[in-house]
């Protein structure tokens, strides 16, 4: 049985191993599947995207304002990505020891994230703003809580990399599973600050 992302249902390792149809090998995700998932994620935002500016038309459409912990929370997700550009660099140089270290930080941060946003709701909630509030509030917790689904999804890849990135698994000729983790990673980075750059101009 493989072993799978709490959230983003990302297999992570095959028993079959590779040549056998399943859509990941023992190193990383097959990178067709990697693309299908990214491809699946965009058309998931796209099309809430979409939603946010149709609905925006309403006469009951009233922006709320975001709290400001939403921001800090964009600068928390791109240091984590750069924490693990920095795990991919040490193996690269032959620095073995130090990509677990990076790793590790890069999820932590991933967790104080998630912490942002649970924050985020807490301080609207404190003003008042609850999910019927508005279509805009809808939305604003809505996104928060898939995006964040996702965001524990690429933490499960992350410490599935974290762990075999322990057993000294990975080296500068050999790291495609701490590849594909990042380039997810980055992904789901670059999704809140868009949505962040929607919810604000809507």
């Amino acid at each position: 049985m493989s072993r799978v992302s709490v959230a983003g249902a990302i297999p992570l390792e095959g028993a079959l191993g590779p040549g056998h149809g399943y859509p990941s090998t023992r190193s990383g995700l097959h990178p067709i599947f990697l693309a299908a998932l990214l491809a699946t994620v965009t058309m998931l935002f796209a099309s809430l995207t979409a939603a946010i500016l149709i609905r925006r038309g309403g006469s009951d459409w009233v922006p709320v304002q975001l709290p400001g912990i939403v921001w800090v929370n964009a600068l928390v997700i791109l240091a984590s990505s750069a924490l693990l550009e920095l795990a991919k660099r040490s193996l690269r140089v032959g620095d073995e020891p130090k990509a677990p270290v990076w790793l590790g930080l890069a999820a932590a941060l991933g967790v104080v994230f998630l912490g942002g946003q649970l924050l985020a709701w807490s301080s609207l909630m404190e003003q008042g703003v609850f999910l019927p509030t508005s279509p805009h509030a809808a939305f604003f917790y809505m996104l928060s809580a898939i995006h964040g689904a996702h965001v524990v999804g690429g933490l499960g890849a992350l410490a599935w990399t974290l762990r075999r990135a322990l057993k000294g698994v990975y080296s500068a000729q050999e790291h495609r599973g701490l590849s594909h983790a990042a380039i997810y990673w980055h992904y789901v980075g670059a999704i809140w600050i868009y949505l962040l750059l929607v919810l604000r101009i809507a």
